[in-house]
């Protein structure tokens, strides 16, 4: 019997559906091998043990629909995943082809990148709490490293401020009215932002953060998929 969706839901919309250039493959990076399973199924298995998470949309590529249903949704019984969907040309889009297909039973709405598989569940558990207490809540960490604005003739401007200077990662949690609203806007007025919640901060609406981890990096790189796998390793042994 499959999953069905009830009153006030929290739904997540997990984003696969990048090109993934720099990892320099054929395949998506979010059906690379990491350890055991596909970037994908790390990622969703997460969001399917999450109790907080009532169902997940995924969102892909238009030509691996298939693909992902049959050899990730399937294969691994993921029963939280109510709807694969195609997504658009710029990660925006897809979020917003994710939001189309919202329940009306949906009151919370989690985004997250397919190729983040490093979430940890108390992490999860965590923003989607908080979530629910405040209109809009994003993941994030303090940057490491020192920050300077550069010219595009490649000479420094000035040095930023690091102790104001945060990483932003997802998964980023809103109430639906706020992200419905703020997409709208955005698609309306042919506006693209770097993440979600800079959407959402462009109608007025105060977002909170929630202190992330460094683990939770996203597969860019061939590299990236070496240091997650050397995290699972290491949590395995623990």
């Amino acid at each position: 019997m499959r999953w069905k969706v009830l009153a006030e839901q929290t739904i997540a919309i997990v984003l696969a559906a990048g090109q993934g250039k720099r990892m320099g493959y054929s395949l998506n990076k979010q059906y690379l091998h990491l350890l055991d399973k596909p970037v994908l199924a790390h990622t969703l298995q997460a969001f399917e043990q999450e109790p907080l998470i009532d169902g997940v949309i995924v969102v892909a590529k238009s030509s691996e629909i298939e693909y992902c249903q049959e050899k990730i949704v399937k294969a691994f019984d993921l029963r939280k995943v109510i709807k694969v969907t195609s997504g658009g040309k710029e990660r925006q889009d897809s979020v917003y082809a994710g939001i189309q297909h919202l329940p009306d039973e949906c009151n919370l709405v989690v985004v997250h990148d397919g190729a983040r598989p490093l979430i940890a569940p108390d992490l999860l558990s965590q923003v989607i709490e908080k979530g629910r207490q405040a209109k809009a809540v994003i993941t994030a960490v303090p940057v490491k490293d020192t920050i300077k604005k550069v010219r595009e003739n490649g000479i420094v401007e000035c040095t930023l401020s690091r102790s104001e200077l945060w990483a932003v990662q997802t998964p980023q949690v809103f109430q639906k009215e706020i992200i419905l609203a703020a997409y709208r806007e955005a698609m309306a007025e042919g506006f693209y932002g770097t993440d979600d919640a800079s959407l959402v901060e462009r109608i007025g609406v105060e977002v909170q953060v929630v202190h992330g981890s460094y683990e939770n990096i996203k597969i860019t790189t061939p590299e990236d998929l070496e240091v997650a796998e050397i995290i699972l390793k290491r949590r395995k042994l623990i």
